[in-house]
């Protein structure tokens, strides 16, 4: 094939910087892929809008039907969000023949298998190695560079925007609103901010990177999460004293077949490869049972690095288009899905309540914890600025999620506990 078609749906931060890459780098990738890559059509609420980037005035439509009826395009780039609509559109292109290049992850994880066994039984590709960490070939990387290996767990920094808040928050003792505030005007987080600090856009990346690394269907309603909003400097204050940096965790592991993803703050000691990831980087964490340990880092949103990811992924169709070996990638998932109890959970924890400072308090609390057989690697006291009260800040030892739950309902119960202020997942070490 000398020349490869395509339709880009979305001609914002993303397509715009798709257009310029395969416009800027149009021969270096001629020569890698052995064919000229043409935009035939895009698809854009408003012809007439002004751009950033020089487009010619016939490639525009408002039309989705011009590009997945359009019998000379090859390849969709979808770039454009959305969740059912754009899984309409996506359905109906893939049933004509049209492979898919997303950089969408609210779609995937939500439709992903679906769309990936639909373009299997009509030959054709998808790829979405943009739709989690950016630029970061993370997605690749676990189906061809880590393939051979038997992954154990991920754990990362995969949203840009809630690490942006936490870094400011530790490094300038600030505060979670004028941060969010601050992000907002920068760019770094969306007017309506929720997706991000309420850690749904990780939760939905970790999906993705769970179906693939385990090669189990995990849905998004099997990912616990929890996001950033609780999180108070005094929090942090008391992370640090301890030798730690707070920040908002995927986790996704495996022991014995049995499968726990969840999104949550959580402590790292500050010597963590993913406790020096700062402001809007991105880090994603693998340990493979044969490689070990390793990291991938680099910026995890923006025009050019995400069009970078979404453009070689392009180029890694139109190789198999001209093999003759497309809808060939998608593998049925090998296992049944198990999921771990809360039983089967085993990690660290902080915790932070509010006490009478009287005698026999302390007893008491201990009390609770000997019951549920949990022991301290680190405890902290210190005075309340309430009056005959003080705090106490423990770190677990490894113990289960039910004995956490447990031991919280019944600390509920002592007259002497005036409140658990927060609890949160601690990892990295013991």
């Amino acid at each position: 094939m000398s020349q490869v078609n395509v339709g880009l749906c979305g001609l914002g931060t993303v397509g715009t910087g798709v257009v310029k890459i395969l416009k800027d780098h149009a021969e270096e990738i001629k020569y890698k892929v052995g064919s000229e890559i043409n935009i035939k059509k895009i698809l854009v609420s408003d012809i007439n809008k002004k751009r950033d980037i020089s487009i010619k005035k016939e490639w525009l439509t408002t039309d989705p039907e011009e590009l997945v009826n359009n019998a000379e395009i090859d390849i969709i780039i979808e770039v454009m969000g959305g969740i059912e609509d754009t899984n309409i559109l996506l359905e109906k292109a893939i049933r004509n023949k049209k492979h898919i290049v997303t950089a969408n992850k609210d779609l995937m994880a939500i439709h992903g298998q679906t769309l990936l066994r639909l373009a299997k039984e009509n030959k054709c590709d998808i790829f979405y190695d943009a739709s989690v960490a950016g630029g970061i070939p993370i997605i690749r990387s676990l189906t061809e560079g880590l393939a051979s290996d038997k992954i154990q767990k991920i754990m990362g920094i995969v949203n840009g925007t809630t690490n942006y808040i936490l870094t400011k928050m530790t490094d300038e003792d600030l505060a979670f609103e004028p941060v969010l505030k601050e992000a907002q005007d920068l760019g770094f987080a969306e007017a309506d901010p929720t997706s991000d600090v309420d850690g749904l856009d990780a939760a939905r990346k970790m999906t993705l990177l769970a179906n693939l690394a385990f090669k189990m269907e995990i849905g998004l309603e099997d990912v616990e999460v929890s996001g950033i909003r609780t999180i108070s400097q005094e929090d942090i204050t008391f992370a640090t004293s301890l030798g730690y940096t707070i920040k908002l965790i995927g986790i996704a592991s495996i022991h014995h077949g049995k499968v726990e993803v969840s999104v949550e703050p959580t402590l790292l000691p500050k010597d963590h490869p993913l406790a020096l990831v700062k402001n809007e980087m991105n880090a994603v964490y693998v340990y493979g049972e044969a490689v070990g340990e390793t990291m991938f880092y680099g910026p995890g949103a923006g025009s050019l690095p995400t069009a970078t990811a979404v453009v070689s992924d392009l180029m890694e169709v139109v190789k198999n288009i001209r093999l003759g070996i497309t809808g060939n990638d998608y593998i049925t998932p090998q296992y049944e899905k198990q999921l771990k109890e809360n039983d089967e959970k085993y990690m660290q924890y902080f915790i932070r309540m509010e006490v009478d400072d009287t005698a026999g308090t302390f007893q008491k609390i201990t009390n609770v914890f000997t019951d549920e057989n949990i022991s301290f690697a680190k405890i902290l006291q210190l005075p309340s600025e309430k009056e005959h009260t003080a705090e106490i800040v423990m770190i677990t030892h490894k113990i289960s999620k039910q004995q956490l739950m447990n031991s919280k309902e019944n600390l509920k119960g002592l007259d002497v506990v005036n409140r658990i202020i927060s609890y949160y997942r601690v990892d990295g070490e013991d």
